[in-house]
């Protein structure tokens, strides 16, 4: 039993509409990289006491790890952020310690997101009054700061996006051809 000409053609349009759409849907989760939502304190902020730890908050989790980093630069120069970057789930945190001259400060990060990509950025507060801390010495060979900082290796556990462009356009050919097929049966 043959089937009309239009109806294989049919078949295999609504086939590839269907593989489509399956792979956009898909598609944002894949490729999303994570968005900061908040900052404590908050970007462009006057704050008259400083805080005892920046916390900066994510829309998807971030991905646990050395390769995190959180840095509070001073009007000065200085580094004023002490101990390890903390990551719980959407945010990421790191101590201070008590802060010295008033003026912009600015909290600059590199976090590894959910679909394995760095994300940097800055976020700049004010401190109204000035304290009494001093800023943490570091070897200058050791400092970073979020815009120098190199591409890290990405952990083997990441899945990196061209696999899933590739696989993506595997399963739509595959879908094409599945489809060409089941039309000349009938």
């Amino acid at each position: 039993m043959r089937t009309a000409p239009g109806t294989a053609l049919a078949r295999t349009t609504i086939a590839t509409l269907v593989t489509v759409l399956a792979l956009l849907a898909a598609a944002p989760q894949a490729l999303a990289h994570n968005t900061l939502t908040g900052s404590d304190p908050k970007e462009d902020a006057a704050v008259d006491v400083a805080p005892e730890k920046v916390t900066l908050t994510f829309d998807q989790p971030v991905q646990p790890g050395e390769v995190n980093q959180v840095v509070v630069n001073g009007p000065d120069g200085g580094q004023w952020a002490r101990g390890p970057v903390e990551v719980d789930g959407t945010e990421v945190s790191r101590s201070l310690g008590e802060l010295g001259p008033a003026g912009e400060y600015t909290i600059g990060f590199r976090i590894l997101s959910a679909d394995g990509h760095p994300v940097t950025r800055e976020v700049p507060f004010t401190l109204t009054t000035a304290g009494t801390g001093s800023p943490v010495e570091t070897n200058p060979a050791q400092q970073a700061e979020p815009g120098d900082v190199t591409d890290a290796q990405e952990p083997s556990s990441v899945i990196p996006v061209w696999v899933w462009i590739a696989g993506a356009v595997l399963l739509l050919g595959a879908g094409i051809v599945l489809a060409m097929r089941l039309g000349r049966e009938r």
